[in-house]
Formats: C-alpha cells, sequence, structure tokens
C-alpha cells in the first residue's frame, strides 16, 4: 500500500510538469526512476495511465479519474506538510504557567519576556500566585516552584538560584548595637514568612560551621512581599530573595543584615506532566529558559 502511494504521488507530479523529466527533477529522481515508477503502478491496477510519445505525455480515461479521485488527498496532505513546516520554524499556540508571586521581581520574569518577544506566536497565560495549583487538575501546562533544594527529575528542571538575606531598614539597624553572630538576631523582631515557618533559617560563613536559628516571630505573613514591606517600613528583620531588595538596596532604602554569612539560595525550578511531547511548546518552553539561566545566581556583591 505504501508503495502503491508512492507512485501515486509520483504520477500526479508528472502530470503537474508535463513530463518525466520534470517531476524528476522536483523529486531528484531520474526519469527513468519516474518512468519505472509509473509503470509500476499501471500494472499493480491493469490499466494504462499515460499515453507516452516522444514530445509529450496525456492521461488516459483511466488516469484522469484516478488523478481527480487522488488529487484532493494529495492537496491536503501537502497542506498538512505545508502547516507543520511552518511550526517548526515559528512555534505557535498556547501556555499555561502558574508561577509563584515572590517571582514577579526576579530574573525569571525578564527571561520569560525574552521568551515571548523571541517566539511571538506563542500566547503566554502566566498566573502568579502564592496558592500552589495541581497541573493536571487546574489546567496548566507547566509549573514553576521554588524550594531551598534543588530539583532534578524526568518531568522536573532546574532554572535558576537567587541568594536569600536578612533585610531591615536603616533606622531599625540604627537604633540596635552591632551585631557579627546569627544567634545575636534572636533579639531583634523577627518578620516571618508563614508558610514556611517550620524551615528554621541556616547560616554559613565560610568553613565555620552552620549556625541555624530559632526565632520567635513578632509579626508573620503568607507573602514574601508583605514581610518585606513590613521590614522595609521598620517592623523588624526579614529573610526574602535579593530580587526583591535590589532597587532599594542600590538606594540605601534597605541594608543587609550580617552580609557576610550566607544562607541557602532560593532554588527555581519547573515542572510539567509526563504526557508533554518530546518536541512541543513545554520543551521548547523549559528547554529555552533553563539554557539561558544554567548556572545562573541573582549575586551581586555589595
Amino acid at each position: 500500500m505504501l508503495d502503491q502511494l508512492r507512485q501515486v504521488a509520483i504520477f500526479a507530479k508528472t502530470i503537474d510538469h508535463g513530463s518525466f523529466r520534470g517531476a524528476a527533477r522536483e523529486l531528484e529522481l531520474s526519469p527513468s526512476v519516474v518512468s519505472h515508477h509509473i509503470s509500476q503502478l499501471e500494472e499493480h491496477l491493469g490499466v494504462a495511465l499515460l499515453y507516452r510519445s516522444t514530445r509529450k505525455l496525456a492521461l488516459t480515461r483511466e488516469g484522469e479519474e484516478l488523478l481527480a479521485s487522488t488529487q484532493p488527498m494529495l492537496e491536503a496532505m501537502q497542506g498538512v506538510f505545508s502547516e507543520l513546516s511552518s511550526l517548526a520554524e515559528e512555534p505557535t499556540g498556547q501556555l499555561r504557567i502558574t508561577i509563584p508571586s515572590v517571582l514577579i521581581q526576579s530574573p525569571l520574569s525578564d527571561l520569560i519576556a525574552a521568551f515571548s518577544i523571541k517566539y511571538p506566536g506563542i500566547n503566554l497565560h502566566l498566573e502568579f500566585t502564592d496558592e500552589r495549583k495541581d497541573l493536571i487538575s487546574s489546567g496548566f501546562d507547566i509549573a514553576i516552584r521554588a524550594s531551598l533544594e534543588k530539583k532534578k527529575s524526568a518531568v522536573t528542571q532546574h532554572l535558576l538560584s537567587i541568594d536569600r538575606y536578612p533585610f531591615a531598614s536603616p533606622g531599625y539597624i540604627k537604633d540596635r548595637s552591632k551585631i557579627t553572630h546569627p544567634t545575636e538576631l534572636l533579639e531583634w523582631d523577627w518578620i516571618e514568612l508563614t508558610p514556611v515557618r517550620h524551615i528554621k533559617p541556616v547560616f554559613r560563613k565560610n568553613k565555620n560551621k552552620d549556625v541555624t536559628i530559632k526565632p520567635t516571630a513578632h509579626v508573620g505573613a503568607n507573602d514574601a512581599f508583605a514581610i518585606y514591606r513590613l521590614a522595609r517600613s521598620g517592623a523588624g528583620v526579614a529573610i526574602v530573595p535579593e530580587s526583591l531588595a535590589a532597587e532599594d538596596l542600590a538606594a540605601g532604602i534597605i541594608q543587609k543584615v550580617l552580609p557576610s554569612w550566607q544562607l541557602s539560595p532560593m532554588h527555581v525550578h519547573a515542572t510539567w506532566p509526563s504526557s508533554a511531547p518530546k518536541h512541543g511548546l513545554i520543551k521548547l518552553f523549559i528547554s529555552e529558559i533553563s539554557g539561558d539561566t544554567n548556572n545562573l545566581r541573582l549575586s551581586k556583591k555589595r
């Protein structure tokens, strides 16, 4: 059956060009091979399809019937091939992505913007929310997650890491004694992110032993922007991603507390359904974003 389909396509192309030579040139075959395929088709059908002469070709009645019945199929196939080829050159479609609100003000937003510019045919629907959305039941193609551990699996790809620091306002810091060790933070007013209150801050400095503190919160909120704004307004100290404070830090509106000590960075990764096509839009997005951010850290020494 497959041989006959190929022979019908060669037959139709020969009629389009009016000669074996013209069809052979487009199909990148020799004229004798084109002639052979049509002869094989005639033998299979048991009828003559072409009148051959030294100057031109003409269709027999059976040839006209075959061409009329197969031309719509061949045109439809050509249309599908052209459409798929166009998609490969310029992808189109829609991606629904859920993203934690804390990443609104982060390098991830810039990377997504760059992706949208590069692929204008892809419609991105982004839902920034602190509610953890289920991919399947909520109808999302990709979920961006943030955690203090790097994650990697068949359906998970690390994207970037963002440094975290304790921040407080200059006025709040000025009214207190200078501190040099994380345990001294326990005497300060602590503002905690309530969804992760069970995760205790672990500080490290060079080769010194890690220091874990268990602060008691003075204020708690379920949003990273909220605890940052509270710290910015002088309510205490809060640990947030550096990307939230970058502009205020440069303007002197906020300050790092214990800048010589390190906290575990926030790792950002993407996850997607296991059924995602290997070369579909989901994998294109993941490839582009992770490709642009391999080993990226938002860490500017000040």
